[in-house]
């Protein structure tokens, strides 16, 4: 199986490049042009990220002028995935999130070239839009980027009363009127009693789907995954909420700064600052449905055996580019680790979790 890297020509005139340097923290993009595959697009561009944009090599959000529309999207995400010193996380985790049953944004690394100056590799990211849904064939419906730990479906964070049900939540697609789906749903998960709850909050939520992704956060240890970096998305059709993941490098045995993380470190059950994981938990048949999936996935997609093609493939076709990376080229070595380092977290952490699921009742 081949993973092709395409080159991407970024050209921003000098004064717009200053315009985007002077102030990290703007969202508001500046003009460029992108040359790929022989075709040239007019674009916006800006900064995306939060702490990652004090990073050498940043990551940046692209939206598509003229021409409008680039391989079915109108914005993209290029990630640096600075602090991972594999660059393939990120990727690792969509595919295996899309594998288990997840809605899961696409991805594909890229080499990027600005101003005639050679940035490196960079990932891709497909935007989850109205566009992601079309894609897809899904019945139009509003989405939320969670965009921090005020995203844990309660009332509260850090003991705090919330002044808004919609902190840590940015409307990317719908109207106004959306906001009150989904204050209801925060209500709902926080004022019904338990005993009512199965059958209350399966008008709300894709229980199953909602279980893939928490189980495919939990194999991939997303510490940094479970208050903020997902999006919701409500099909129109069923009325019921999904969930999809975003921004994965923090995964796979690695922190978000790049460290070790011990295979043990994230509980079988996911983190109880979620507080619709931990209702979801106390529900004898959602902790049996839970389980069942888990056992599945622990059996069949969560093992060396078959993520090992995936990483083999991917790290043979970066390599070549990473020693002409100006970011990553010095790390060749760590970088030739990392698909040991990544089979070792996945035999530790499939053990671990298979002996937490004997008492997982």
């Amino acid at each position: 199986m081949s993973y092709l890297i395409p080159s991407y020509l970024l050209k921003i005139e000098d004064n717009n490049l200053e315009d985007l340097r002077d102030d990290l923290w703007n969202n508001d993009p500046v003009p460029a042009y992108l040359n790929t595959e022989g075709i040239s697009y007019d674009i916006d561009i800006a900064y995306r990220g939060s702490y990652t944009r004090k990073f050498r090599k940043r990551s940046y959000r692209i939206d598509f002028i003229d021409p409008k529309m680039f391989a079915g999207a109108r914005e993209i995400h290029l990630n640096a995935e600075y602090k991972d010193p594999s660059l393939i996380r990120n990727k690792l985790s969509f595919d295996f999130l899309h594998d288990i049953g997840v809605l899961s944004p696409k991805s594909q690394h890229i080499n990027l070239n600005r101003n005639g100056s050679h940035k490196g590799i960079y990932l891709q990211l497909e935007s989850v839009d109205e566009y992601f849904l079309k894609n897809r064939g899904l019945p139009v419906g509003p989405i939320y980027y969670a965009v921090n730990n005020n995203a844990n479906f309660s009332l509260l964070n850090n003991d705090k009363m919330k002044k808004s049900l919609l902190l840590g939540y940015q409307r990317a697609f719908g109207e106004p009127s959306d906001d009150d789906i989904v204050i209801e749903l925060i209500n709902k998960i926080n004022m019904v009693p338990l005993a009512d709850f199965p059958s209350e909050i399966s008008r709300y939520i894709d229980i199953d789907k909602f279980l893939r992704w928490l189980a495919g956060a939990v194999c991939s240890m997303n510490n940094d995954g479970f208050t903020h970096n997902y999006a919701l998305y409500r099909n129109s059709e069923t009325g019921l909420f999904e969930i999809i993941p975003w921004d994965y490098d923090g995964t796979w045995g690695r922190k978000v700064d790049g460290g070790a993380m011990h295979y043990e470190y994230v509980p079988i059950d996911g983190k109880k600052n979620n507080h619709l994981c931990y209702l979801l938990m106390r529900v004898p048949e959602f902790r049996k449905l839970y389980k069942n999936i888990l056992t599945e996935i622990l059996e069949t997609k969560f093992t060396v055996d078959y993520m090992e093609n995936k990483i083999v493939t991917l790290h043979e076709a970066l390599r070549p580019h990473i020693l002409l990376d100006p970011y990553k080229q010095s790390a060749i070595d760590l970088f030739d680790s990392e698909p040991d380092f990544i089979y070792q977290f996945i035999r530790d952490r499939n053990n671990y979790l298979k002996t937490q699921l004997i008492n997982f009742n």
